[in-house]
């Protein structure tokens, strides 16, 4: 059994957890010491069984953080850790990104099934947790995004999620400031608040209704000090309130058609 040496310990976990196992963790680590090293050196340098050596360095060389020289015998060389350690993170990264969509797409495949004809209202508190949930909401809108928004909270990563789907879906927006460029992909109708909101901080007093796909409606509510709250649901009843509601300034031209 190979022993990791003191010092290294918290180096091998590192990269643990960027996906190499103990034996893979220590075979690089030795190899960075020497330069040219044959499978026996390496047995040496890690302390990992003769029988593993062979098998460990095939999968490193899988992973692009090993090279080896047809000679005989065979010598083998670490790659840089600059180059090896950023391809293990793109590794992790195109990973973690395919996973998050499939589980999303599972979680939102369940949520339909099991509440979509629910009259069901959920309450979400927290800035972060607004936050997550509607920009994920807003990400993956499939048919279209109808959105009024006023206020500071989250404004900024409200308009770059919106502008990264303007040739996605068609989004209808009403705000009392847009802070990006206009694009013909997305219909944005700024209004100024009412007088008797005018003089209040910004801060203070802020938030949103946002309809996706016509099927999904959140509703966001920021007041001063008193915290952040959102409702959430895919109810009928619920989107049906809010898409007639937009429907209707529509027709009156308030709202963008």
């Amino acid at each position: 059994m190979a022993e990791t040496h003191p010092s290294h310990l918290p180096l091998t976990e590192s990269l643990k957890s960027l996906g190499l196992t103990k034996y893979e963790a220590l075979v690089y680590v030795g190899l960075l010491k020497v330069s040219g090293a044959t499978a026996t050196d390496i047995h040496e340098i890690s302390g990992v069984p003769r029988a593993s050596v062979y098998p460990v360095l095939d999968r490193l060389i899988q992973k692009n953080l090993v090279s080896v020289s047809h000679t005989t015998p065979k010598r083998f060389e670490a790659v840089p850790p600059e180059d090896g350690i950023d391809h293990l993170l793109e590794m992790v990264e195109s990973d973690a990104a395919r996973a998050k969509k499939m589980l999303s797409r599972i979680y939102r495949d369940r949520s339909s099934r099991e509440r979509g004809d629910q009259e069901l209202i959920w309450s979400i508190y927290g800035d972060e947790h607004i936050r997550s949930r509607l920009i994920d909401l807003l990400q993956n809108a499939e048919c279209s995004i109808d959105a009024v928004f006023f206020g500071g909270f989250l404004r900024d990563e409200i308009i770059a999620t919106l502008l990264a789907k303007k040739n996605v879906v068609p989004v209808r927006v009403v705000t009392d400031r847009w802070d990006g460029p206009l694009h013909d992909g997305i219909s944005v109708h700024v209004k100024s608040p009412p007088e008797s909101l005018k003089n209040l901080k910004a801060a203070s007093i802020a938030g949103g209704v946002f309809l996706l796909d016509q099927k999904r409606a959140m509703v966001v509510m920021v007041s001063g000090g008193e915290g952040s709250t959102a409702l959430f649901s895919e109810s009928r009843g619920f989107v049906k309130f809010f898409s007639l509601y937009w429907e209707i300034l529509s027709a009156s031209g308030a709202l963008p058609a």
